[in-house]
């Protein structure tokens, strides 16, 4: 009786560690598949189509796998990421461009300098800061939004569900203090080839 038990314990646990999982969306992408504005084939081929291009970095050159980070979104691949020297940067640009599928690429690849400590720290704090406004803002699905910092310059990119929240993310970002510049890469649902009915 007591193995009985145990045994449908066990299994219990087993299966209720699976709903953790699917918190990474379909193919590990970041999204919930539940709070996706995609239609699900679309979020599919993004993924596809960005675990072939990490795929073919890491073919080239396995320290891309750290180095260089890629999101996909609607079949605009948008990469960042530190590189030593501009030629690499152009060869990750054809790469992606090379990717089946592929409607805009764009590069935010940085060339490495001397690593700044200081610098670092700063970045990840304003990350950390404009992630946690972002959750708090009610008008604004924070699970949709992907953010980088390099050099107090905040890179976003996302889907946004209307053009006011599109906004509203900007205006978080620009009331975080020291940061230079926002670059926006957000796309609105509206403009999706295919969205979820």
């Amino acid at each position: 009786m007591k193995n009985r038990i145990f045994l449908i314990s066990l299994i219990f646990l087993i299966f209720t560690g699976c709903v953790g999982i699917s918190s990474k969306g379909i193919f590990g992408t970041g999204v919930s598949i539940a709070f996706d504005p995609r239609s699900l084939g679309t979020q599919i081929d993004d993924s596809v189509m960005q675990k072939s291009l990490a795929a073919r970095l890491a073919l080239r050159d396995k320290v891309y796998l750290l180095s260089v980070a890629t999101k996909v979104l609607d079949g605009r691949i948008f990469v960042t990421g530190k590189v030593n020297n501009p030629e690499e940067k152009l060869q990750i640009t054809k790469l992606a461009w090379e990717t089946k599928g592929v409607r805009s690429v764009k590069n935010d690849i940085k060339i490495k300098e001397d690593f700044n400590f200081k610098q670092s720290a700063k970045d990840l704090l304003i990350t950390a800061q404009l992630k946690t406004a972002l959750l708090l803002n009610r008008k604004v699905k924070s699970n949709n939004y992907q953010i980088d910092t390099y050099k107090k310059k905040i890179f976003i990119y996302g889907i946004s569900l209307t053009m006011d929240e599109k906004k509203e993310v900007v205006n978080e970002a620009k009331e975080i203090l020291d940061v230079k510049d926002v670059i926006i890469s957000i796309i609105l649902l509206e403009d999706l080839r295919i969205q979820k009915n």
